[in-house]
């Protein structure tokens, strides 16, 4: 039994001598990918389509709202009511269509995005697969990185290609 805890404490030096650890810096890798700014106008574009609708609805409620006001005097109490809950009804839909266009952009954006980060994840997984590091972590999480830590980020780029 003492042989064997002999024989790792002279072998544990070896082996973790042996690990190579590597970091990249995942946020500003994935900014220099293309796909990105792919992605970002794609969203640009899908944005604007939810601003001008919403624009016009907007644009829509203030017109009944201001011929309401304009015609308020003299309108029956049944119509004044009438006018009064389709305006209230209007708003009510505008604000549904912001909760749900919120939602319906950033579920689109994960969606477009999930493939780009499923391509750095494999470049990085290539990348310390193919030069036999042990860890490769995320510096932009890293709180300290020693002077002599590996910066995979130049093999990673290449891999995905960018210059």
């Amino acid at each position: 039994m003492k042989k064997i805890f002999v024989i790792l404490a002279l072998a544990l030096p070896m082996l973790v001598s042996a690990q190579k650890f590597g970091h990249v810096n995942t946020t500003e890798l994935f900014q220099q990918m293309p796909e990105v700014n792919q992605v970002k106008a794609q969203m640009d574009t899908i944005q604007a389509q939810y601003e001008t609708q919403l624009t016009l609805m907007q644009e829509e409620l203030q017109k009944k709202y201001q011929d309401y006001q304009q015609n308020e005097a003299t309108m029956p109490d049944a119509i004044k009511q009438m006018k009064q809950q389709e305006l209230q009804e209007m708003q009510g839909r505008i604000q549904t269509f912001y909760q749900t266009a919120e939602q319906d952009i950033q579920k689109k954006q994960q969606e477009l995005l999930a493939p780009v980060h499923e391509k750095m994840s494999k470049a990085i997984k290539a990348v310390g697969e193919r030069d036999g590091y042990t860890y490769i972590f995320d510096s932009a999480a890293m709180v300290y990185i020693a002077p002599a830590a590996i910066d995979a980020s130049p093999a990673v780029r290449k891999e995905l290609g960018i210059k």
